[in-house]
C-alpha cells in the first residue's frame, strides 16, 4: 500500500499502533513494526527519560524498522520533565513521535532540526488545524468511539474525519472506532491515508496485558463500554467494569464529585496492576467501541496481513457497485 503516511513514515501499510499508557513498549512496538505498520513506543510509560533510553535501544534490538515513540502532554500541578523525554528521543535518534494532550509547539522546533516527523493526535478538527499551523507532519485524528480521551465535542468519526479531510493540507490518520479491514476501508474512503489502532493492538499476542484481560474484551460487545468524567470535562471512553461504574455512580450522585472523591479509584498504578495481574474489575481499563468488533487474538502479523487483505476486498467490492 502506497499512501502519503507510508511515504513519511517508510512502513509497508499505514498502520499505526497507539501510544498507550503502560502497554506502549517494546515487545509490542516491535511486533507491529516487524509486521510493517509503525509500532509505538510510549514516553510516560516509562519513569524518567533514562529508562526511555534504555526502551528505545531495547526496541532496536528486536526490530530494524521504523518505530516511534509517543508523547501525551498534559497539564499538571507537577508536570513530568517534558523537554527531557524529548531530548531522550533525540538522543536515540528516533525519527517519529506522536505526541497528544496540549499543543506540542514548545517542542517542534528542536524535534524538526533533528530530522523527526511529527504526527499529532487531535480530536477535533480546529485543533488539527492549529497543529498544521504549527508545523507538524500529520495528525491524527480521533473520533469519538476511540479509547481514552476523546475530547468534548463528541463528534463520530464518521464525520469528523470528512470534514478535517476538506480543511486539512497534510496527511489525515483515522483513529478510533477501527479494528478491522472494513474500517481500515471506510477510513479510507472518507478522506484518511492511515489509521491508528490502539484497543485492537492490545488484543494481540504481543501486547504486555493478561490474557484475562484480553479475554474479557473479546467477549465484550459494542455496548460494553463507559464513558467517565463527563462531569469533570474530561471525558474517558473505558471498558465497563465495576470500576468504571463505580466512578459514573459517583459523579451522578446528588451534589455531584470532585476528582479527588474518585482518585483511588482511577489511579495509574491501580489499572497498570489491573493489566499486569488480569484483575479485569480491578483499575480502569481503556477501550474502545471496536471490542464490539473484536473476536480472537491473533500476532500482529496475522492482524496487519488479514486487515490489508480485508481493506482490498472491500474497496474491491464498494468498486464494484459502481459499474
Amino acid at each position: 500500500m502506497k499512501t502519503r503516511i507510508t511515504e513519511l513514515l517508510g512502513i509497508r501499510y499505514p498502520i499505526i499502533q497507539g501510544g498507550m499508557q503502560w502497554v506502549g513498549r517494546a515487545e509490542l512496538a516491535s511486533a507491529v513494526s516487524n509486521a510493517g505498520g509503525l509500532g509505538i513506543v510510549t514516553a510516560l510509560t516509562q519513569p524518567t527519560p533514562d529508562d526511555l533510553r534504555r526502551e528505545i535501544e531495547r526496541t532496536r534490538t528486536m526490530t530494524d524498522k521504523p518505530f516511534g515513540v509517543n508523547l501525551t502532554i498534559l497539564p499538571a500541578v507537577k508536570p513530568p520533565p517534558y523537554a527531557e523525554y524529548v531530548q531522550a528521543i533525540i538522543d536515540s535518534g528516533v525519527k517519529i513521535v506522536e505526541t497528544a494532550g496540549n499543543s506540542p509547539k514548545d517542542f517542534i522546533a528542536a524535534l524538526k532540526e533533528h530530522g523527526v516527523k511529527i504526527v499529532h493526535k487531535c480530536t477535533s478538527v480546529r485543533h488539527a488545524l492549529s497543529a498544521e499551523r504549527n508545523g507538524v507532519d500529520a495528525v491524527s485524528v480521533d473520533g469519538f468511539e476511540c479509547a481514552g480521551h476523546p475530547g468534548e465535542d463528541d463528534v463520530p468519526g464518521l464525520v469528523l474525519l470528512p470534514v478535517a479531510a476538506r480543511k486539512l493540507r497534510i496527511p489525515i490518520i483515522a483513529s478510533g472506532g477501527i479494528a478491522d479491514g472494513r474500517g481500515m476501508a471506510a477510513a479510507l474512503a472518507l478522506g484518511a491515508e492511515g489509521i491508528n489502532m490502539g484497543t485492537r493492538f492490545c488484543v494481540t499476542k504481543e501486547a504486555p496485558i493478561h490474557d484475562n484481560i484480553k479475554q474479557a474484551l473479546v467477549e465484550a460487545t459494542e455496548r460494553d463500554t463507559k464513558l467517565m468524567f463527563r462531569t469533570l470535562h474530561n471525558t474517558a471512553r473505558v471498558f465497563r467494569n465495576a470500576i468504571s461504574e463505580e466512578v459514573v455512580a459517583t459523579e451522578n450522585r446528588p451534589g455531584g464529585c470532585e476528582f479527588e472523591d474518585v482518585r483511588p479509584l482511577v489511579a495509574g498504578a491501580r489499572g497498570r496492576a489491573a493489566l499486569e495481574s488480569g484483575e479485569v474489575h480491578n483499575g480502569v481499563v481503556s477501550a474502545g467501541q471496536c471490542i464490539g468488533l473484536i473476536d480472537d487474538i491473533p500476532t500482529c502479523a496475522e492482524l496487519l496481513e488479514r486487515m490489508v487483505r480485508e481493506c482490498r476486498e472491500h474497496l474491491d467490492r464498494a468498486r464494484g457497485w459502481m459499474d
